[in-house]
């Protein structure tokens, strides 16, 4: 878990963003660190999604700024965000389901070879298939084979392969956007040691969900969205999930 003393590795500032007269995230600031996992709730048309958004370079800022790190970015775009080392993890994981395991890894950054009289790009499918083999070993994920088409998988296989994706092109945030959503209940645990694994090796996490047993589950920290206001934050260890319901269904916090 982090050290209460480290700078966050992101800091959003009086964040805004306007869809023409509608402000869908008003004056949002919010720290998020390395080695901590952060829950992002809120009821439909809280806010999250953009946020999520704004965050991955899909939606720019209207206003506020964005420090990474100690200094001022603008994530324009997703390639900003990517080189930045912000993953995200959408809900429909962004896989092409006929495709295997290793090619789903390196879409659209393959590892080539450029033959003379370098005109011609040829696939490194061994480098690929092992580099894929490695960063599964390493967080315990166990496929047997990688060729397999990815629509043969578990729901759960194809969630952790999606992390783990993620993992591979050295994020520094991974946003997961209701990952254990239409998973058995062994796969929802195996989805949580996963996330809990990304924050002990120092990456941060944003972890979206409905799921209150998740949230206390795995969370260190939760950020309440109400429409388009950041409503408060809880330390989960030392909140309930009543609190927690209170919060995201009026934007205030239990008395209790």
């Amino acid at each position: 878990m982090r050290s209460e003393h480290t700078q966050p590795f992101m800091q959003l500032r009086s964040v805004g963003k306007r869809f023409g007269g509608v402000e869908a995230l008003r004056n949002v600031d919010l720290d998020i660190h390395s080695g901590e996992v952060l829950g992002l709730l809120g009821d439909n048309g809280a806010g999250k999604t953009t946020l999520v958004k704004v965050l991955a370079g899909v939606h720019s800022l209207s206003s506020g700024e964005i420090w990474c790190k100690g200094q001022s970015v603008d994530i324009s775009a997703p390639k900003v965000a990517h080189e930045l080392g912000i993953e995200t993890v959408f809900q429909d994981l962004a896989m092409v389901p006929n495709l295997g395991v290793t090619d789903n890894f390196f879409i659209g950054r393959e590892i080539t070879t450029t033959l003379i009289p370098k005109l011609i790009k040829v696939l490194r499918s061994k480098a690929m298939h092992a580099d894929a083999r490695e960063t599964l070993n390493r967080l315990d994920i166990h496929i047997p084979s990688l060729k397999v088409s990815v629509d043969s998988l578990s729901g759960g296989q194809r969630q952790a392969v999606a992390i783990a994706r993620a993992i591979r092109w050295k994020a520094n945030l991974v946003i997961l956007d209701e990952p254990t959503a239409a998973l058995s209940v062994p796969e929802q645990n195996k989805v949580l040691e996963l996330t809990r694994s990304l924050a002990n090796q120092g990456v941060a996490v944003i972890y979206i969900t409905h799921n209150m047993s998740d949230v206390l589950a795995v969370t260190d920290r939760i950020a309440v969205m109400y429409r388009g206001l950041k409503a408060g934050e809880l330390i989960t260890a030392q909140t309930s999930q009543g609190e927690i319901v209170e919060m995201i269904m009026s934007g205030k916090r239990s008395r209790a």
